[in-house]
């Protein structure tokens, strides 16, 4: 936590660079958008800005390494159950008794 105001006025100046990071990525996402409609490159884009506003503004770049593991587990297990629909919708036995 910020004590003195020379603290406060350097966390204040951190949070406008990320600020003006965001609002130029959010540009670059509209012109990609335009030039050509690659959704891989505007998701890039857009993981690249939540992962900043996670480390900046929700301040995970200062927690320990415990929850970058927890984090992990937490995509795999996510991945594992687009993975589980993914299974289902092309299971043959399901799809005998649809058709």
């Amino acid at each position: 936590m910020a004590d003195t105001p020379e603290e406060i006025q350097k966390h204040l100046k951190l949070y406008w660079k990320v600020g003006i990071i965001l609002l130029a990525c959010t540009v670059l996402t509209v012109v990609v958008a335009k030039v050509t409609p690659s959704i891989t490159v505007g998701l890039l884009i857009a993981t690249f800005k939540a992962g900043l506003v996670a480390a900046i503004f929700m301040h995970l770049s200062a927690e320990k390494p415990m929850i970058y593991k927890i984090m992990v587990y937490t995509v795999f297990f996510f991945i594992g159950l687009m993975f589980l629909t993914l299974l289902t919708m092309y299971d043959p036995a399901v799809s005998r008794v649809v058709n």
